[in-house]
């Protein structure tokens, strides 16, 4: 229960670095998910005493994210809903919700820092090893999913789930709006090649980190790939993602602009729910 609890609290962030936002929760929460030491567990077994240790530091996480961050949330997503209540959604508006949500992305991975480092520093050699071969098998199946396919077929598949996505926000899309759809997949390229390429740098140097971890040099090192990943893409990588956020602001936008007045109708009902989803959870009437 407080795994489910912290994922439903990690969404409202999710949403928030999407937005190009709400269409891209599950995308956002994946990302996201990376920052949190108790992901560790997709890529390795750990004993009873890391466990104790890392249900310990989650209960804590639970209470301070929930406490803390969540009525910023709350306020983030009313002023989503103004844009959209007020015929707002323009880039501008929408890159300013893009940098209140990274500072918000930003705050949870500052605070789970510490843990991070105390729970990589009790790691055994054996672990780190077990880290290293997931982080490569985890390579090799994005890889086949995702890269090692006709670039065709790669963009038809980007905007089927991109759709999937749009759909219980907008409801049923028009033609004209699916039609979108497939141009933004189109200007986004070759770009899964160089998101594999990045992650696995960045796992590469997680792992880089690990050897060094009895080192006074760790905390610095996890901090700069928890808080400033940014600072450790690959050119190839950074070009496209600065690609994709234009490209998908550009789409939001226009979508917005294509929208019926039912579509409009079905948005605003499903961020009203959101927040009061959120509105309602027992810490913020405690």
């Amino acid at each position: 229960m407080p795994t489910r609890l912290f994922k439903a609290l990690l969404i409202a962030t999710a949403c928030a670095l999407a937005l190009m936002a709400c269409n891209r929760m599950d995308l956002a929460y994946r990302n996201l998910d990376r920052l949190v030491p108790w992901s560790l567990s997709d890529y390795l077994d750990m004993n009873s005493e890391q466990k104790a240790l890392l249900d310990e530091r989650l209960k804590q996480q639970l209470a301070w994210h929930c406490k803390t961050q969540l009525p910023g949330y709350l306020d983030w997503l009313d002023r989503v809903r103004d844009m959209v209540a007020e015929d707002q959604v323009t880039d501008q508006a929408v890159q300013q919700r893009t940098v209140e949500a990274r500072q918000a992305i930003g705050r949870v991975a500052a605070a789970i820092t510490p843990s991070a480092s105390e729970l990589l520093r009790g790691m055994s050699d054996a672990q780190v090893a077990e880290m290293r071969d997931a982080f490569r098998d985890d390579i090799n199946e994005r890889q086949k999913k995702y890269v090692e396919t006709p670039l065709a077929k790669q963009i038809a598949r980007r905007a089927e789930r991109m759709e999937k996505r749009l759909e219980p926000w907008f409801g049923e899309l028009t033609a004209s709006q699916r039609q979108r759809v497939q141009s933004w997949s189109q200007a986004l390229g070759d770009q899964n090649r160089q998101a594999i390429a990045n992650r696995a740098h960045w796992q590469q140097q997680l792992v880089l980190a690990m050897n060094q971890r009895g080192d006074a040099s760790f905390e610095p090192r996890l901090a700069q790939l928890l808080q400033r990943k940014e600072s450790l893409w690959t050119p190839e990588y950074r070009a496209a993602f600065q690609n994709s956020e234009q490209q998908t602001r550009s789409l939001l936008i226009d979508l917005m602009q294509q929208s019926s007045p039912t579509q409009r109708q079905f948005l605003q009902a499903r961020l009203a729910k959101v927040r009061t989803d959120f509105s309602e959870l027992k810490c913020m009437k405690g």
